[in-house]
């Protein structure tokens, strides 16, 4: 059903005979995993809450129900961004509030969005409505990662903060010279994103970091550009290449070739001292068209990852030798800093560094995500309940030990009967 207010979600909630568990609350649906399936339940679609209701200095309120993008347009017009402007725009509040996100940390920030939302309200499974906010750190910590079991948003305020500009540039490492300048380039002090190719055997990374003294007019073309081979271009390109190219070694050469034209792009022409951060955020279609694409992602200890980023390369290579699989795009990857605002943090005990595969869904992928995870789960990995999918319970459990119990408990006060609870979950929180 579409929610036009808090009293429809309410009357769904409160009649479980008309409206029968799980309930389940979903704004465009970008979740990579079953978090959002309501198996024979109720689907309350969201979107049509999405006022921006107040705006202030620092902060901004909105419905559950609106998305990233149109509240960073309406913050620009008064010279604000969001801390965190994370590429998928498309996020729902309610999902940037209670779910896990990934962007690269900017130099003393989060890179989480909901590390920035200072107030949830909540529709509880019994039909009560609950405000929560950080004077209420501990309760604060466990909605964050609450996923919609604990109940459904119907707004959130985040902290904002006025527009700075900001730099970025790319470099681009072999894997070995990389992995042994690790400490160097974060002692650089800058945002680290990575566009990773396993098969060239080479890293780009994305720096960016804040300018204030940026002079002139912001360039606005660098952000647009990647945004249009990033999120059309690239993966129409690489669908078309996979359709319509049997022979794998032509057509992986040509999504090779496309990776290096890929590279020089990011080196030569994504390149600025003077950009808006809120260009990097980008509008996915309500509906996907040709230029669709997915992903998945894992996170590791940064100490680690210079030794794990080396044995995922062979592990690549090694998967497609033997089963005849790759990826047709290329890997991402973020440096994200501690970070404790919320109990299932992926970054809770220290900085983290994620591998993130990313495909068209080209035939194979399901079974390369199977493998993946068990790859990512033997070297540490932590994943995410929305954007990791096909991952285990076992997978899970080693990756959040006694933080997975401690949710499971808090959760079970607030809905002891499981009227938000899908199959997905319950198999991950153990019934």
């Amino acid at each position: 059903m579409d929610a036009a207010s808090t009293d429809d979600i309410v009357a769904v909630l409160k009649n479980p005979g008309q409206y029968p568990s799980p309930v389940r609350a979903v704004g465009s649906n970008h979740s990579t995993s079953p978090c959002g399936t309501a198996d024979g339940g109720t689907l309350i679609r969201m979107s049509k809450m999405n006022a921006v209701l107040e705006i202030t200095s620092d902060t901004v309120t909105v419905q559950g129900g609106a998305i990233y993008i149109d509240i960073a347009q309406q913050l620009q017009k008064q010279n604000l961004q969001f801390y965190v402007n994370t590429e998928i725009g498309s996020l729902s509040v309610g999902s940037a509030a209670c779910c896990g996100t990934k962007d690269a940390s900017m130099p003393g920030e989060f890179g989480q969005v909901n590390s920035y939302i200072n107030r949830i309200k909540m529709v509880l499974p019994s039909g009560d409505l609950l405000e929560v906010s950080d004077d209420q750190p501990e309760l604060m910590q466990q909605v964050r990662s609450s996923y919609g079991t604990f109940g459904i948003v119907y707004e959130a305020t985040f902290r904002v903060r006025p527009i700075v500009p900001l730099a970025v540039h790319h470099e681009t490492f072999k894997l070995e010279d990389f992995a042994a300048r690790l400490p160097e380039l974060k002692a650089r002090g800058e945002s680290m994103m990575f566009y990773i190719f396993p098969f060239d055997n080479l890293i780009t990374v994305e720096f960016r970091h804040y300018n204030p003294g940026a002079s002139g007019p912001p360039n606005r073309v660098a952000w647009p550009l990647r945004n249009f081979m990033w999120a059309n271009a690239g993966p129409l390109f690489c669908s078309q290449v996979e359709s319509s190219i049997a022979d794998k070694d032509i057509r992986y050469g040509v999504i090779n070739g496309f990776c290096a034209m890929w590279r020089f792009k990011l080196e030569n022409l994504i390149t600025s001292d003077n950009t808006i951060a809120a260009d990097q955020i980008i509008r996915y279609p309500a509906v996907a068209d040709n230029s669709r694409y997915t992903f998945s992602l894992s996170a590791f200890p940064e100490a680690t990852y210079g030794s794990v980023l080396t044995a995922y390369f062979a592990f690549c290579k090694q998967y497609y030798q033997q089963q005849g699989y790759r990826t047709n795009m290329l890997n991402v990857g973020y440096w994200i800093s501690q970070d404790r605002s919320s109990l299932l943090s992926y970054s809770y005990d220290g900085p983290m560094m994620t591998i993130d595969p990313v495909s068209t869904g080209n035939p194979g992928w399901p079974e390369f995500l199977v493998a993946y995870n068990q790859f990512c789960s033997a070297h540490g990995g932590i994943p995410l309940f929305n954007q990791t999918d096909a991952i285990t319970p076992a997978q899970v459990q080693a990756a959040l030990g006694d933080r997975l119990k401690t949710f499971a408990a808090a959760r079970q006060v607030y809905d002891p009967n499981g009227r938000l609870l899908n199959a997905y979950f319950r198999d991950m929180l153990g019934g």
